[in-house]
């Protein structure tokens, strides 16, 4: 009996806890003000494709974990069309990667290791319009527009500067009372990729746009009624396309082509308003 009666209190439970939950939830995870520490995993990759006879295949690579911080206001009102969600975020982070390529005088891939210094710093927007699909359920399509910049400490220094717009959707389901999981999906354009190199051999010149995508998962507890705390990771992926050539002296120099990839972890507080 009393085994049944802990299964039926149980259950009982469970059930009024998901019969609470609902989608304002979701909006008051949606209206917060919160402060994140983040660390990405950076994995860059320059290509050569034989240009003036150089090497063909992989160049250089910049692999590592990067710490830093993220201030991120959301708001979720009814401004124009109902529901409007805004989002603003910062992020910077600084650390070090590992590189590993060779010199600028010759060798081959891998003949040159070492760490570098880098710093990134993101700002975005984005607006959205949330639509209820049923009582704890929310997706929100939004467009967004960003700028990025890398602060590369390779040879006397490097600065990667690109901009990008994206249209996506935030997935938003409340399964019980306080916890909100969210799911986002982008897919985006990079516009305005440029470089500048430091240095005696320094050039600054455009670079090639490329897609971008973006895919990340989160979660949201609140805590208090003001009081939230938050998890996430986020990946993302883009290209720099190669630049023009750039006669310096008796040579030639370039930017080549690239990858960039980005995973980001986030463990943050909120306060909800």
């Amino acid at each position: 009996m009393k085994i049944s009666t802990a299964i039926i209190f149980t259950t009982s439970t469970v059930c009024c806890a998901t019969a609470f939950a609902d989608t304002q939830d979701i909006k008051a995870s949606n209206n917060q003000v919160s402060v994140q520490f983040i660390s990405t995993d950076v994995n860059y990759t320059e290509t050569g494709n034989g240009r003036l006879g150089t090497t063909i295949g992989t160049l250089d690579t910049e692999k590592g974990t990067v710490p830093g911080g993220a201030l991120t206001l959301s708001v979720m009102r009814n401004l124009w069309l109902g529901d409007d969600y805004l989002q603003f975020q910062f992020s910077r982070n600084s650390g070090n990667t590992d590189y590993t390529g060779a010199l600028q005088s010759g060798g081959s891939y891998g003949s040159l290791v070492g760490q570098s210094g880098a710093t990134m710093t993101d700002f975005s927007g984005r607006y959205g319009k949330g639509f209820e699909l049923s009582n704890n359920v929310m997706i929100t399509p939004y467009g967004e527009l960003a700028h990025h910049k890398w602060q590369r400490n390779v040879n006397e220094g490097e600065t990667y500067t690109n901009s990008y717009f994206g249209i996506g959707a935030l997935a938003q389901f409340s399964p019980v009372q306080h916890l909100v999981l969210s799911a986002n999906a982008l897919l985006g354009e990079t516009f305005g990729s440029h470089i500048d190199v430091a240095g005696p051999n320094s050039f600054s010149g455009a670079l090639g746009n490329s897609g971008l995508y973006k895919i990340g998962l989160s979660a949201d507890y609140a805590f208090t009624k003001n009081l939230h705390g938050n998890v996430g990771v986020d990946y993302t992926s883009f290209k720099y396309g190669i630049s023009s050539e750039y006669p310096i002296g008796n040579s030639i120099y370039w930017e080549p082509d690239s990858t960039t990839k980005y995973t980001t972890v986030s463990v943050g507080i909120g306060y909800a308003f």
